[in-house]
């Protein structure tokens, strides 16, 4: 019998790196978005624009409360 050799925890690391890069730069573009829509509102007061707001990600906290503890009781 051979010895096989395993990169599966290499490519898990790689992918682990990758998906936290990839969400420290969103979260670089919405801050980034946000100091500009703040220095554009303190340039001109009178004329606020609705900014669009970003996709929601996650779940609700108030969809989820109610119903973590019912899956234990079962």
């Amino acid at each position: 019998m051979t010895d096989r050799v395993s990169y599966q925890p290499q490519d898990f690391l790689k992918k682990c790196n990758q998906a936290e890069r990839d969400h420290e730069s969103r979260k670089l573009e919405l801050l980034l978005d946000r100091v500009k829509r703040q220095i554009a509102e303190r340039a001109n007061p009178n004329a606020r624009a609705e900014a669009p707001k970003p996709p929601v990600m996650a779940i609700a906290k108030g969809s989820m409360g109610s119903n973590r503890t019912a899956l234990f009781e079962r």
